[in-house]
């Protein structure tokens, strides 16, 4: 039969090896999964992941996989996959790609619970495991590189439940080495099991998106190992007849090359950026632009007194969903662009106790808020690789202070140090582990390609 972009993408998850898999590939994604599972295992304090493992504990199903930083409690693989996609992404403290995506949260959750759900003699072995996480990561990638409205920060509908749920469907056809057939039906049916709506941003419904995407990917490979099919052209432009096409406006798909020597993951092309605090990835450049103007008005008065401060400018981008001057949850908190930059600019940092009922409602806080004006210049586009942060500060004595931050620590293009990545793991596991576990997560991530059995992890 003619290939297809379907067919393609389902022979490249069947044929990809592990000497596909190049050093700095494997150096990044041990990065991301050590980093995704430190925000998970943190994830797991907050209220929103205690109402979704609520809910999963309501099935009396085979409980045979593991919960974020709950040792004495298991649930069946795929609703483990559920709750710990959730606890991922319960603060918006993951990793993020460009095109603006999830990427981590929607497979690794998958991967673990199928890594355990497996029976002893057919565990995956660590190189299994870390091949089958960067095929979910391709998938994601390639897939949004169809088309161009993927390139900005998203209206319509949230990328981790569009590409998320195909990544974690590729992933764990990998995981459970799936026939070429049945990859590309398990894409089909996480087709079918994919979408969510921008509007429900700053929402504790948001956390379920990553959730969500990992444990009906998880699911669709499940189905097509069973012998359920899809469209054989899920992936395809037909005229007249969406398939994956029906979540973007502009696609123009293109088959995956079949891997070899010398096949480039886009990992390779491309870091992640790992986020030093829990909020939203737009919020990163107002905060380290703040941070910077910040500075200077401590230099030019001697310390940060706010009421020398006639008005504050915010030059961001058009997003009106993380465009909230006055948030009054966690939830729109971590996604407004005038609060991180009034707390950056009144506390001297962005953290996980930032975004407390107690921070958010502070009234030397709302003082601030209440000086912001927000511009949006047309050089500074909704998109990740291209826009950037300006706070100004405009003072009653006539004079203005700027700080601009195009690139913010931890971008891909200026990426976390080791010592940062170990140091936010290290922090955000100490909630829920003691710290001889904390550190043999570290080196187990760091030598998964000799891990013998990946449900160990």
């Amino acid at each position: 039969p003619e290939e297809t972009v379907t067919s393609s993408f389902a022979s490249f998850i069947y044929a990809v090896q592990p000497e596909h898999l190049s050093k700095t590939v494997r150096h990044r994604s041990k990065r991301m999964i050590l980093d995704s599972i430190g925000v998970g295992l943190v994830g797991s304090t907050t209220h929103v992941f205690d109402i979704a493992l609520q809910y999963c504990r309501l099935y009396s199903s085979v409980a045979v996989s593991s919960v974020y930083g709950k040792p004495g409690i298991k649930l069946s693989p795929t609703l483990a996959a559920f709750t710990n996609g959730v606890a991922t992404h319960s603060m918006d403290f993951d990793d993020t790609w460009h095109p603006a995506t999830h990427p981590s949260g929607a497979v690794l959750p998958a991967l673990l619970a199928a890594s355990q759900m497996l029976p002893p003699g057919a565990k995956p072995n660590g190189m299994d495991f870390l091949l089958a996480f960067n095929v979910g990561l391709e998938v994601q990638g390639r897939l949004m590189h169809f088309s161009t409205e993927a390139h900005n920060i998203p209206k319509r509908f949230h990328p981790p439940l569009v590409v998320g749920t195909m990544g974690s469907a590729a992933a764990t056809a990998k995981l459970l080495s799936l026939s070429t057939a049945q990859c590309a039906h398990a894409l089909g049916i996480a087709a079918s099991l994919a979408g969510a709506p921008m509007a429900n941003a700053a929402t504790q419904a948001k956390p379920l998106h990553i959730g969500n995407a990992t444990r009906l990917g998880f699911e669709a490979a499940l189905l097509a190992a069973r012998g359920m099919e899809a469209n054989p052209l899920i992936l395809d432009d037909i005229a007249g007849c969406s398939g994956f096409s029906a979540f973007y406006s502009v696609y123009q798909p293109k088959p995956l090359s079949t891997p070899s020597d010398n096949h480039e993951f886009l990992l390779e092309k491309q870091d992640i950026a790992f986020k030093r605090f829990p909020a939203h990835l737009g919020m990163h450049w107002v905060v380290d632009a703040a941070l910077s103007v910040r500075n200077l008005f401590i230099n030019y008065a001697g310390s940060f007194s706010p009421s020398l401060i006639r008005t504050i400018v915010l030059k961001i981008p058009v997003s009106k969903y993380i465009n909230r001057p006055f948030p009054s949850s966690e939830h729109q908190a971590r996604h407004s662009f005038q609060f991180n930059a009034c707390t950056a600019l009144l506390d001297g940092e962005v953290g996980l106790s930032s975004f407390t009922e107690s921070s958010i409602h502070r009234q030397e806080l709302r003082e601030l808020l209440d000086k912001v004006v927000v511009e949006h210049p047309e050089d500074n586009v909704a998109n990740f690789d291209k826009m950037y942060g300006e706070v100004a500060l405009l003072l009653h004595s006539g004079d203005v202070l700027t700080g601009k931050c195009d690139t913010f620590y931890g971008h891909w293009r200026k990426p976390l140090s080791k010592e940062s990545l170990l140091k936010k793991f290290r922090s955000n596991a100490s909630h829920v582990l003691p710290e001889e576990k904390i550190e043999t997560i570290i080196t187990m991530v760091d030598n998964l390609e000799n891990l013998s059995d990946s449900s160990q992890l």
